[in-house]
């Protein structure tokens, strides 16, 4: 009979009991390490706020997901192991087709790493991911081919690249587009109509007497009037119009595939709506109009500029004519 701790043996002990003895002592210590080590790894699966999971490709059956699932999706690790169509599911539906094919080009690349798309959590919430896989490479030929990744929680990532690119793209002042951002948009526009040979048209739109009510009313309200410009222009444009504010009292605003006409309807439109603006200030109250230049795309047009120049000159030609006026150049 060995004794209870094998470090206590105190009998006679023949060499080939003693080399025994020495066996189970180190088995003994190495069950003890790995225990360690496996609780060890187990904490730090936990710890760790990513998917690492584990796929059978062939048979479409999750082999491994670590405890962030439950946390991140809000859903039964259990449930998944089952069927894979639990992850399948919760992914955002615009977002499904491609991560598809992005799983499956693993299985070309032997490994995708620019992987992001959105699920949708048991509770409701949209999460975006970055999910990493590789083929598993040690696996025998002829051996079920394993795909294993990390899908890791970067929705806060995402929202912060999302307020970033909009303080860059937005006039914070009216949170319309901002001068440069409008005229990416312009560009990109006019690009599309030169290249589809379809039409659009171009507003340049000033404050009319901005100067006066600064200097009568105050800068808090002469920033309302340009917010409240703004509202209209959004209000009074079309889906798909590009609108911004491009100078102190000065707007501007694109419309893709707009012909003349309907380009003059929406700036009426747009100029109705100002007129209608009242304002308040220490019991005084007063109205604003507004100067439009307006001007439709030309064959002879090769740039954005030569737009710009025109609807420019047109704006200035209301301003002469004796303002609150649209011109069409």
């Amino acid at each position: 009979m060995v004794p209870k701790n094998l470090q206590d043996a105190s009998f006679t002990q023949s060499p080939d009991t003693a080399q025994t003895l020495m066996a189970l002592m180190h088995a003994q210590s190495e069950v003890a390490r790995l225990s360690e080590r496996e609780q060890l790894f187990s904490s730090l699966l936990v710890s760790v706020n990513a998917v690492l999971w584990a796929f059978n490709w062939e048979t479409r059956q999750v082999l491994y997901v670590s405890p962030a699932y439950e946390r991140i999706f809000g859903r039964s690790a259990g449930s998944l192991l089952s069927d894979y169509n639990e992850w399948r599911d919760s992914i955002y539906p615009d977002d499904l087709d491609y991560a598809e094919r992005s799983l499956a080009e693993v299985l070309v690349k032997g490994a995708v790493e620019d992987r992001e798309y959105r699920i949708i959590a048991a509770d409701g919430q949209v999460r975006w991911l970055s999910d990493k896989c590789f083929i598993n490479r040690q696996a025998e030929p002829g051996q079920p081919v394993i795909i294993v990744g990390i899908a890791e929680d970067i929705t806060e990532k995402k929202r912060m690249e999302a307020e970033l690119q909009r303080l860059a793209t937005t006039d914070v002042l009216t949170q319309s587009s901002n001068r440069r951002h409008f005229f990416e948009c312009a560009q990109r526009e006019f690009a599309q109509a030169r290249k589809q040979g379809a039409p659009m048209a171009f507003l340049l739109l000033d404050i009319d007497d901005f100067k006066g009510v600064n200097d009568t009313y105050g800068h808090q309200a002469g920033d309302n009037v340009l917010q409240r410009i703004a509202e209209s222009g959004r209000a009074a444009l079309r889906r798909g119009d590009v609108f911004g504010r491009i100078g102190g009292e000065e707007f501007a605003a694109v419309f893709p595939g707009c012909a003349p006409d309907m380009a003059m309807q929406v700036a009426e439109r747009l100029q109705w709506q100002i007129q209608q603006l009242s304002f308040s200030h220490d019991d005084q109250t007063f109205g604003i109009t507004v100067s439009q230049g307006l001007t439709s795309l030309t064959p002879e047009d090769d740039s954005l500029d030569s737009v710009f120049a025109r609807a420019d000159a047109a704006m200035y030609e209301a301003k002469r004519q004796g303002k609150n006026r649209i011109i069409s150049g």
